[in-house]
């Protein structure tokens, strides 16, 4: 049977008398709090490190530790690849002059090209196989192909340049119509050789202009 007490009218049970206890003691700390003086101010207030923050730091101290221990600890001073060649140049001549490179595996002896350590194994392989047969990649082929057509080409552009008439332009304009038209030829190739060959072989095409300014300087 649930206690009640009669007061006046209105009957307080256990149940009142807790939320009655709560409420109070809930209102006298929020008093309190919004009462005391702040220890600190806003402005000096120390904001917690997000996510990105501290994703950007530990990329920094990655790249950090990837640098020589000579441009380590430089705050945010800009490097260039050029301190780094320097860096890379002085433990050279350094390295020399102490004669770590004197009596090195091999001194003397023809180098071993059986196997290029740089390339792609799968490539590698795929090229010493082609060089057993007597054969080379579509693209060294290409680039032989190409550049013996640049060659020929340039030296037709001289004879029509050097054959040409100030009073009679007619030659010349069949010439100039002729060589533009292999000119797109050779540069089809390029545009293809240049899809095919590996990375940082690639090769410009021929301009017209350009090849005309060349002539007219010489």
């Amino acid at each position: 049977m649930a206690v009640a007490f009669a007061a006046g009218r209105r009957l307080i049970t256990p149940t009142r008398c807790a939320r009655a206890f709560w409420s109070a003691t809930w209102s006298a700390d929020a008093v309190a709090t919004a009462s005391a003086p702040s220890s600190t101010s806003p402005d000096k207030t120390k904001k917690a490190p997000t996510g990105q923050h501290r994703l950007a730091a530990v990329i920094d101290a990655v790249n950090e530790r990837k640098l020589p221990p000579e441009l380590r600890g430089r705050g945010n001073a800009v490097r260039s690849e050029t301190d780094i060649v320097n860096v890379v140049e002085q433990r050279i001549w350094h390295s020399m002059e102490e004669g770590h490179f004197e009596n090195l595996p091999g001194k003397g002896k023809p180098l071993n090209l059986i196997s290029n350590p740089h390339a792609d194994p799968a490539e590698d392989t795929l090229y010493r196989i082609l060089s057993r047969n007597g054969c080379a990649p579509e693209w060294v082929e290409l680039n032989k192909e190409i550049r013996g057509m640049i060659a020929g080409w340039r030296s037709a552009l001289r004879k029509a340049w050097a054959n040409r008439s100030e009073d009679d332009g007619s030659n010349w304009n069949d010439d100039c119509r002729v060589l533009q038209e292999q000119i797109r030829h050779i540069n089809d190739k390029v545009f293809r050789y240049n899809l095919i060959v590996p990375f940082g072989r690639q090769m410009f095409g021929l301009n017209w202009e350009k090849e005309l300014d060349k002539l007219k300087l010489k």
